[in-house]
């Protein structure tokens, strides 16, 4: 009885499948055929790409932004600008100062056989006057006289009290212009026992300046090329030039 029943439901099946095959109902939908592509918007700045048939040259010129003008500016005009202007701006330096004429002039001839054109001015200032030795002052009077006395029995004979660097009053052992003879006045008092101090003198008055025009490539020069002598010790300083005061009205 149940193969019967399934023999059936078999049939009614098949010919359920064999009605709607022939009423087109399970046939698959065929795609439509291709036709030419809807028209579409498109934005200003869309419309302005480059098309690739143009090449790749093109494209390049493109996302550079680079018309067909020889008007256009290049890349390095600005910098070519910049660098002719530059070439106009001169650069005053003065260079000093010089204690006394003699130094200046010689300043002045070394520096014309480098190819500048000095010109020297007078100013009032502090000039560096040398390398001062010194011994502290002792408290007594009694001491001090002792201490002067010792001194001049060891060879330093030009050894006096006078204002110090500081408050109050020291011994001087001597002013020097050269390292040498500063530091052979140092050993010879610490041969002595004594341990003397040492400091830069200056004294004010006039001082010499000597101004120079730079071009721009120039370098800035270095003082210890304008030495008068061999071994001396000049305080010199490179700085800009003064401005110039126009006429009084």
């Amino acid at each position: 009885m149940t193969l019967l029943k399934s023999i059936v439901v078999c049939l009614v099946l098949a010919n359920v499948g064999y009605f709607l095959w022939a009423r087109g109902i399970a046939k698959t939908p065929e795609a439509p055929p291709l036709g030419p592509p809807a028209a579409t918007l498109k934005l200003a700045s869309e419309s302005s790409e480059t098309p690739r048939a143009a090449g790749p040259d093109a494209g390049k010129a493109a996302a550079a932004g680079i018309s067909g003008s020889t008007d256009a500016p290049r890349a390095g005009d600005g910098d070519a600008v910049r660098q002719g202007l530059l070439t106009n701006v001169k650069r005053c330096i003065s260079v000093g100062p010089f204690r006394d004429v003699s130094e200046a002039a010689h300043a002045a001839t070394t520096l014309r056989g480098g190819g500048y054109d000095p010109r020297q001015r007078v100013a009032d200032g502090e000039v560096w006057a040398g390398v001062w030795v010194y011994l502290p002052l002792p408290p007594s009077r009694a001491a001090g006289d002792q201490t002067l006395a010792k001194l001049k029995a060891g060879g330093i004979d030009d050894a006096l009290e006078m204002p110090g660097p500081n408050e109050g009053s020291v011994i001087s052992l001597g002013l020097y212009s050269e390292p040498k003879r500063a530091q052979a006045r140092v050993a010879q008092a610490q041969a002595l026992g004594f341990n003397p101090g040492i400091a830069d003198r200056k004294r004010t008055g006039n001082v010499y300046w000597i101004d120079i025009d730079l071009k721009p490539t120039d370098s800035l020069l270095n003082p210890a090329d304008l030495q008068s002598d061999a071994g001396r010790i000049v305080r010199l300083e490179v700085k800009g030039c003064p401005p110039v005061s126009g006429p009084s009205p």
